[in-house]
């Protein structure tokens, strides 16, 4: 994992792109199937107004409808906290709900909130549901979850470390994740590094689109034109 732990200003490049820019750039890299690397459908952003996270994944499984086996729940779990602390940060805690109904309980309010922005967590991503919502929002933690609960219920980790699955992504411990109003998605950390000069080469040239749209003698033949212009390999 290490070798791929990016400096904290390329992390900080990273973040100032939203999601689609970032999605646009990794498309260019062709690098994988446009139709993989975020999570569709399984945990919506629960404020739109922050501005974007990335992190590293620290994955883990839960489930609230039956009590543990072994009467830990919530926030006890104390090897859970030992083991986020020693993936790098930035973190972003991914929760898999794993009962038959995702969202029974809610695993994440604002006690775990505060523990995990002060172990150095930008985010949590679940699945399942979460509660003290207009709590959290106030202090810049960020959320993505399926739902919201009243209760916490029996809420508690079954396993934390293993690879799980959100929304069609699979998400190992370690992933570089970057997220925002429209979602979650992983960065491939064999691009990471180039990934911000690209992102300003897509904005580069929208903007140049936009300029042309916004022209009094705008025509298909100019649009034609441009787009061909941008689609040149010597760009």
């Amino acid at each position: 994992m290490s070798d791929y732990v990016l400096s904290p200003e390329c992390l900080e490049q990273l973040r100032r792109f939203d999601t689609c820019t970032l999605s646009n750039a990794i498309e260019r890299l062709q690098v994988r199937p446009r139709n993989e690397g975020f999570i569709v459908g399984a945990a919506r952003c629960q404020f739109p107004k922050l501005p974007p996270v990335v992190g590293y994944a620290v994955t883990g499984r839960i489930r609230s409808s039956m009590p543990p086996i072994d009467g830990g729940w919530y926030y006890e779990d104390v090897d859970f906290w030992r083991y986020l602390a020693a993936v790098p940060p930035p973190r972003i805690v991914v929760l898999q709900d794993s009962d038959p109904f995702p969202g029974t309980g809610a695993m994440f309010g604002e006690v775990h909130a505060r523990i995990c922005r002060a172990l150095g967590c930008v985010a949590y991503v679940t699945n399942g549901a979460i509660r003290d919502v207009p709590t959290i929002e106030p202090f810049g933690f960020q959320l993505f979850a399926g739902s919201i609960s009243v209760s916490h219920a029996y809420a508690h980790i079954i396993e934390f470390g293993q690879p799980i699955e959100l929304g069609g992504l699979r998400i190992s411990s370690g992933d570089l994740l970057h997220g925002d109003i429209h979602g979650v998605q992983m960065i491939p950390r064999q691009i990471a590094r180039e990934l911000p000069a690209v992102a300003e080469q897509v904005q580069d040239q929208e903007r140049e689109l936009f300029e042309l749209c916004e022209r009094k003698d705008f025509s298909v033949d100019m649009l034609a034109s441009k787009l061909a212009e941008q689609k040149s390999p010597e760009r």
